[in-house]
């Protein structure tokens, strides 16, 4: 796993996770800027990352970086909609 980056001009969260035959492969959430919040628009793991938990491990670590940025999370993507109601643990960073 590599550390979570914010591609900025990009409007980009990304992170590196190691698939089963060993090559890094991408997950990540495509964002929009309002002020302090970022609106996740969409997350995506590689499909040789899905199921095996990287995208929850990604939303761990971009809510991390949330709270230690101090942003808000806003999320309309399904994906993180659905993660956000599951880990009610971040609900300081909903916006």
């Amino acid at each position: 796993m590599t550390i979570l980056r914010d591609v900025r001009a990009e409007q980009r969260f990304e992170q590196g996770f190691t698939d089963a035959d060993g090559q890094v492969r991408l997950v990540f959430a495509d964002y929009a800027v309002q002020g302090d919040t970022r609106v996740i628009l969409h997350v995506e793991a590689d499909p040789a990352l899905r199921g095996g938990g990287a995208a929850g491990r990604f939303m761990q670590s971009l809510a991390a970086h949330a709270r230690n940025e101090g942003l808000k999370l806003q999320p309309r993507c399904s994906y993180a909609v659905l993660w956000h109601r599951r880990h009610p643990e971040y609900d300081d960073l909903l916006a």
